[in-house]
């Protein structure tokens, strides 16, 4: 049993502890070019969120994992075969539900830690922050830690070198040989203030991409996914531990 999981506890093991910090794993079911698996997302995210916040724990943070949710917003993937979207409407509503039931039991913090390019929570996070002003909900998009530029030589976004390299390196037994990857290659828009992202539009994804991947995956290794990974999980559960000690009434300085 970790007791940093809430799903692995028991009723018994968590009603009188004080929790600090909820962390709540949100991923995506879509595709991931043709050698990631659709669940790419998910399992990143979930594991992800378990070894941040098992480092977190050893640290002595006052954190618990909730249950990962499995769809993501894909609203311009929607003709790719069994991509499941989730609109933002319906995000916002699981996230109003999951805060109501934190603030009735006096958790403080909330953290989502999100796992897939297609959803924002910033506005929805606005918007419950005035809803329930004793909670400090804020997300994190692991994918956007530091260091990338130095590990990896191919970028993209979706099924990239990174992406791979980090599948490769924690769940291997998912990822299919890269010789059957397709190259990821991704067409820009016409309109050239949308390719500065000063302007944006969202993209009509079969219409940019022929094996739904947006990057070159050739040039992962296991040993790239080992490196990013590992810079990742130190970051997150840093960020886990300080939220769990802040002060919500003293977050500035």
């Amino acid at each position: 049993m970790k007791p940093y999981i809430l799903a692995g506890n028991t009723w018994k093991t968590i009603k009188d502890r004080k929790i600090e910090l909820a962390v709540l794993p949100w991923g995506a079911t879509e595709a991931h070019n043709l050698h990631l698996p659709f669940s790419t997302d998910n399992i990143m995210v979930e594991k992800i969120a378990d070894d941040s916040a098992a480092r977190a724990w050893a640290s002595g943070a006052g954190v618990i994992v909730l249950p990962f949710v499995p769809f993501g917003v894909n609203t311009g993937q929607m003709d790719v075969f069994l991509n499941i979207n989730m609109n933002p409407s319906t995000q916002f509503a699981i996230l109003n539900d999951v805060a109501d039931v934190l603030n009735r039991h006096k958790i403080s913090k909330f953290l989502i830690l999100n796992g897939h390019g297609g959803n924002d929570f910033r506005q929805m996070i606005r918007e419950l922050g005035v809803k329930y002003p004793a909670l400090f909900i804020c997300c994190c998009n692991w994918f956007q830690v530091e260091g990338q530029n130095d590990i990896f030589e191919n970028g993209g976004g979706h099924a990239d070198e990174m992406e791979t390299s980090v599948m490769q390196f924690i769940a291997p037994g998912m990822v299919r040989p890269l010789d059957e990857a397709g190259e990821g290659k991704g067409k820009k828009f016409r309109i050239k203030a949308f390719n500065e992202k000063w302007a944006w539009a969202e993209r009509a994804w079969t219409k940019v991409t022929n094996d739904t991947g947006i990057g070159d995956p050739g040039l992962s290794t296991p040993a790239k996914g080992e490196k990013y990974y590992n810079e990742v999980i130190m970051k997150v559960s840093s960020l886990m531990s300080e939220l769990a000690a802040a002060d919500i009434n003293e977050m500035y300085e």
